[in-house]
């Protein structure tokens, strides 16, 4: 059995878009995350060193899609799940990526990934 462990409503500014007006303008994505991690440890210890710091994530993830600058939502919900992937110790990353106002009409538009080590 797998644990999980997420983020939920992380709202990032970042440059994404295939259109000349969104490479100018900085909009907001919301993500969701959930990641694959074994509470087992950090349950029984109580102690943060043996726990997922999803505070860390959060902050790495911000840093890394504030300077991005991707064409498609896609490239840049993949590469956030391969820096989960890369820098922290779970074992799988769903994520969705909602692109909020980009489509007329819709609340959100987006991605769902999901990856594995």
């Amino acid at each position: 059995m797998t644990d999980i462990v997420f983020i939920r409503d992380l709202r990032i500014p970042t440059l994404v878009g295939i259109y000349d007006w969104e490479r100018r303008i900085r909009q907001e994505i919301r993500l969701d995350i959930e990641m694959g991690f074994d509470i087992s440890r950090a349950a029984a210890s109580d102690d943060i060193a043996d726990a997922l710091d999803y505070k860390a994530v959060a902050q790495r993830v911000r840093e890394y899609v504030e300077a991005s600058g991707f064409a498609l939502v896609e490239a840049l919900a993949e590469n956030i799940a391969r820096l989960i992937l890369e820098e922290f110790p779970v074992s799988r990353v769903r994520l969705v990526l909602n692109k909020t106002g980009a489509v007329r009409g819709a609340r959100d538009v987006g991605v769902i990934i999901e990856r594995a080590r």
